[in-house]
């Protein structure tokens, strides 16, 4: 019975083992900076996102670039019985050069409108590598909680198994109630439904850095290093006054609201007429008047815009999409102000459970769960009580270390909403 007990202490130190004393005896394979790059590299969204920005991009030296000249031939006075060249004095062959000239100013402005509109994707491309982050290492996290959780529930597995054995020979001998073997029974019953749970949460974030990184990832995967308590010092101040200028986002709301200014200033240029310039050689066909001297022309025409009410429509349509873009951009910042305070606060509060759950509630739960031991050794303590102490060292550990892979996530995420990846 002492051999047992001994083993169920050392057992329970075992269990209790610091998360870092975990990670001294395991080599990490899984690197999250390797992780992150690979994502970036293969990621079909973000991929996809490039080649928006760069086929806008191409859309740049199209635009603000004058139409291409219209050359064209023809036949004049050509009598229609006989189709002979030299029946009339004005027969000849004509050949044409026009070119259509934009009232002034809509050339510029549509190159600009181009050049914000290839700007606007460029910085949506961009902040797309900020979220993708973000949700490579969310899912990185939620791998490392379900891993280390398998971990914890199955040596408390192993754990209950010895408490089962214990139970059985001490009912065997009539020093037990065949209760606690049951209620172990259950126990073990309720960890191995546990481990079902974190199994498919495991399977579910491989799953996704399956999809983000755009590789084929298999479960269960090497061991994961260590997760680190999460570390801030930047205030909260600091973050609100910054990420305006540091998420992309913002650049691409400000550059979509110039490029719908743009829209409207081209709107009211409607307004003005456009030009065509032309020119015109005819060779004509000898003849008994004047031996066929040849012709040439010039030719200058404009478009006439009358209909008002299209034009008007344009404008208004344009003012429009202007405001859509300034209470778009206002909403934005609203929204990461809000995200932001949010991880700042989830990261405030996963620093203080960590302390907590490190420095008190856990090595608190061990001791309580060694006098449990103890008291049960010598008949003090009834074995419930055992259980409960050793299922509250469990719940704590379990929690010790959601809370550090929150942090982490919340920590992630700030990164992603300030656009600061080195908090």
């Amino acid at each position: 019975m002492k051999n047992r007990y001994a083993r169920l202490i050392f057992t329970l130190f075992f269990l209790l083992g610091t998360t870092a004393g975990f990670a001294e005896s395991r080599a990490p394979e899984i690197d999250l900076d390797q992780l992150l790059e690979v994502a970036l590299a293969n990621n079909s969204e973000l991929k996809a996102a490039e080649y928006r920005w760069q086929l806008y991009e191409h859309k740049v030296p199209q635009a603000g670039v004058l139409s291409d000249p219209f050359l064209s031939f023809g036949l004049s006075n050509y009598p229609v019985d006989s189709w002979t060249a030299n029946e009339t004095a004005m027969s000849g062959k004509i050949l044409k050069l026009t070119q259509d000239f934009p009232f002034p100013g809509k050339l510029s402005a549509q190159k600009e409108k181009s050049q914000q509109q290839a700007l606007w994707y460029r910085e949506v491309y961009e902040d797309g590598k900020l979220q993708l982050a973000w949700r490579v290492k969310d899912a990185f996290y939620a791998l490392a909680f379900s891993e280390q959780a398998l971990k914890i529930t199955r040596k408390n597995i192993a754990l209950l198994d010895d408490f089962i054995r214990l139970t059985e020979t001490n009912y065997e001998i009539g020093k037990g109630l065949q209760q606690d073997v049951l209620k172990a029974q259950v126990e073990r019953s309720k960890l191995i439904d546990r481990t079902y749970l974190y199994t498919k949460q495991l399977e579910r974030a491989v799953a996704d850095l399956r999809n983000l990184t755009n590789q084929e990832l298999t479960a269960p995967l090497a061991e994961l290093p260590v997760v680190e308590p999460t570390r801030l010092n930047t205030p909260i101040e600091e973050l609100l006054q910054s990420f305006e200028n540091a998420r992309p986002i913002f650049s691409a709301y400000r550059a979509l609201i110039e490029q719908n200014k743009l829209q409207k200033k081209l709107a009211g240029l409607d307004y003005k007429p456009n030009f065509k310039l032309g020119v015109s050689y005819t060779f004509r066909e000898p003849n008994l008047a004047d031996d066929g001297t040849d012709f040439a022309g010039v030719e200058f025409g404009l478009n006439i815009p009358i209909f008002i009410d299209k034009r008007k429509a344009a404008v208004f349509e344009a003012e429009a999409a202007v405001n859509m873009a300034e209470q778009q951009l206002a909403n934005q910042r609203n929204s990461v102000q809000l995200n932001i305070r949010d991880a700042f606060l989830r990261i405030r509060q996963s620093q203080q459970q960590v302390e907590l759950y490190k420095n008190g509630l856990i090595p608190q739960a061990a001791q309580t769960f060694e006098a449990s031991l103890s008291g049960y050794q010598v008949g003090k303590v009834d074995f419930l009580a055992l259980l409960d102490s050793q299922r509250t060292v469990y719940d704590y550990e379990l929690e010790y270390n959601r809370v550090l892979t929150d942090g982490q996530r919340a920590l992630a995420r700030l990164q992603a909403e300030t656009g600061l990846p080195n908090l």
